[in-house]
Order: structure tokens, then C-alpha cells, then sequence
């Protein structure tokens, strides 16, 4: 089946840097719509960066556009998509989860939807934390 493993995260101070990892494996990676999102606690769970895989289309949330950028790799039957966070805030504390599945159709465009709802397969998500 599939399966998504994030590592990666960890403790920060304001304006430093953390680079997330999703390994992913069971799916046909080279063609899926992968993202990432974060919760804090009390916090409904966002949607941070997508990527459609097949031609590397990207897109972010307004709260990350600049600071965030969302990568992949594939060996083999694995894939990995990577989120390089930059200028790191506090209110970017959270926990960072990786998902499949959500593919929307925008503007004649494929690409990798934010919204919660349309994914279907989670990891169990990396803990990230900004002190400011």
C-alpha cells in the first residue's frame, strides 16, 4: 500500500532554516499530486505546498510563497518530495504532514490542490518549532 515517512523536522530559532523530507512509496510517484501541510494545536490543518509530480508544478500558500519551496527526487520505485523552509517564523510552528492524491484541474492546468479534503494518504508528520 501506500506509504509516506517525513523526517526532517525539529527546533529553530527565528530566520534560521529547516529542510522537510517525505519518502513515499506504493504509487505511481512520477505522475501524483504530492503536498504538504501543517497543524497547530487548536489550528485546523492548511495546506503549505503542492507539487504535481509529472512536470514538477508547484504551488504555495500565501503565507509561504517566497519563504517555502516544495522539490522532488525518485529512485526507483521511491520518490521524495522535500520542503525547504527559509526565513522561518514562529507562527510556522506546527506539524508538518505529507500527502498524495489531491490532483485539481485549475485554469486547464494540473496541479497539486491545497485543500485538505481531496487527499486521501497521510504520513504521520514531523514536528517543527520556531522560537522567536
Amino acid at each position: 500500500g501506500i506509504e509516506l515517512v517525513e523526517s526532517g523536522g525539529g527546533s529553530v530559532q527565528a530566520g534560521g532554516s529547516l529542510n522537510l523530507s517525505c519518502t513515499a512509496s506504493g504509487f505511481l510517484f512520477s505522475a501524483s499530486c504530492m503536498a504538504w501541510f501543517r497543524q497547530s494545536p487548536g489550528k485546523e490543518r492548511a495546506g503549505v505546498a503542492g507539487i504535481y509530480t509529472g512536470i514538477s508544478r508547484t504551488n504555495y500558500a500565501d503565507s509561504v510563497r517566497g519563504r517555502f519551496s516544495i522539490s522532488i527526487s525518485q529512485h526507483g520505485a521511491v520518490g521524495t518530495v522535500f520542503l525547504q523552509m527559509t526565513s522561518l517564523k514562529a507562527e510556522d510552528t506546527a506539524t508538518y504532514y505529507c500527502a498524495t492524491g489531491g490532483c485539481a484541474l485549475r485554469a486547464g492546468k494540473l496541479l497539486a490542490s491545497l485543500n485538505t479534503d481531496q487527499y486521501d494518504s497521510w504520513g504521520r508528520g514531523t514536528q517543527v518549532t520556531v522560537s522567536s
